[in-house]
């Protein structure tokens, strides 16, 4: 078994006894660290950046260097998927990322295949490696896709934030259409996951950004239904050690017993539920990440501390609880605020743990 020096996050995500609650950020390798910037100026560009492994190397590694965060996750663009399916990714200037090709015609839903990761998806399998080895056992690796609905979405509308009527269009008038590219979605995250898996990370959560846009139903046929797929499909065991893994649906809340009710190892929380309800709901058969404001890192560290403790008191007694953020930090975060986000974790936790 490979040993690690910290697996705190890992066995919060198990739900086994830990010293403190771990910690760390989605996006923590992102604008708001100048460091990040400048290897991005370096790169050309931000797809510069996520293909080529030595710039995805150095960026996952800028934040551990900064902060004593628990784990590392793979620097990465849940857009690499489709992006490998031939849709020809894009980003535009100050409009984030958009498709060439989105998918509106029955034959171009028809003739979606199966990607394999070992084709156009090798860039990011060799930056899981290299940063795995450049890790050296510090803290866990955390490998990541999008949901396939959430893939879709871009897929279908062609970028992203949109008001998502072409995909409901087609969900409600033509969903065999819809669920053949979920499907065929979800049959490539299986694949992307465990080719991360295998190359080295140590955990994969599965990011369902735009679930909380599905109506009660919908969000069951369209959304959790292909994330349920994707869990059974995972590799559970590698290196000795049980992979875990989280889904998170932004939006969420309101349906964390059937989230909860997949097989999942842990629940991402988005800052709008209270992390002791959702523990109270559903804390018997999985952990939860979550959830703090990030907006709230914008604040003073006073603030900062007083809304950690807030949490972490609401989520109470016992290990279970992956500390993060609700959502990705923004880019307007001073770097100092984050770190006092991380401190205040680990010295206001310790007493929930003994």
């Amino acid at each position: 078994m490979s040993h690690l020096k910290n697996d705190t996050f890992l066995r919060a995500l198990l739900r086994q006894p830990t010293e403190y609650t771990p910690v760390w950020m989605m996006r923590q390798a992102g604008r708001y660290l100048p460091e990040y910037n400048q290897t991005r100026k370096r790169a050309g560009s931000f797809l510069g950046l996520c293909k080529n492994p030595d710039y995805a190397t150095e960026v996952t590694l800028q934040p551990l260097a900064r902060f004593p965060l628990d784990a590392a996750i793979l620097f990465s663009d849940i857009l690499t998927v489709p992006d490998a399916m031939g849709l020809g990714l894009y980003f535009a200037e100050g409009e984030g990322p958009k498709f060439e090709r989105p998918l509106r015609e029955e034959w171009e839903i028809r003739d979606l295949t199966v990607t394999d990761p070992a084709g156009n998806l090798s860039y990011v399998i060799d930056a899981v490696s290299q940063i795995r080895k450049a890790l050296d056992g510090s803290v866990p690796l955390i490998g990541f896709s999008g949901s396939p609905w959430t893939l879709a979405t871009y897929m279908i509308e062609g970028q992203g934030g949109t008001d998502f009527l072409k995909i409901k269009q087609m969900a409600y008038a033509r969903p065999d259409l819809l669920h053949h590219v979920l499907d065929v979605t979800a049959q490539s995250v299986i694949l992307y996951l465990n080719a991360q898996i295998e190359a080295g990370a140590q955990a994969v959560m599965i990011f369902d950004s735009w679930g909380g846009a599905l109506s009660h139903a919908a969000y069951r046929e369209f959304s959790l239904q292909y994330m349920q797929k994707i869990v059974a499909g995972l590799t559970k065991e590698r290196e000795g050690r049980r992979v875990p893994n989280i889904v998170f649906t932004k939006g969420g809340a309101l349906w964390l017993e059937a989230q909860a009710a997949i097989g999942a190892d842990a629940l991402g929380l988005d800052w709008t539920v209270d992390i002791g309800d959702a523990r109270r709901r559903v804390g018997e058969k999985v952990a939860l990440q979550g959830n703090l404001d990030p907006a709230i890192l914008l604040s003073t560290p006073e603030a900062i501390e007083k809304e950690v403790g807030n949490i972490l008191a609401s989520y109470g007694k016992g290990s279970g609880h992956v500390f993060n953020l609700g959502h990705g930090i923004t880019q307007f975060t001073p770097p100092e605020n984050a770190g006092a986000m991380i401190e205040a974790v680990h010295h206001l936790s310790k007493k929930y743990h003994q």
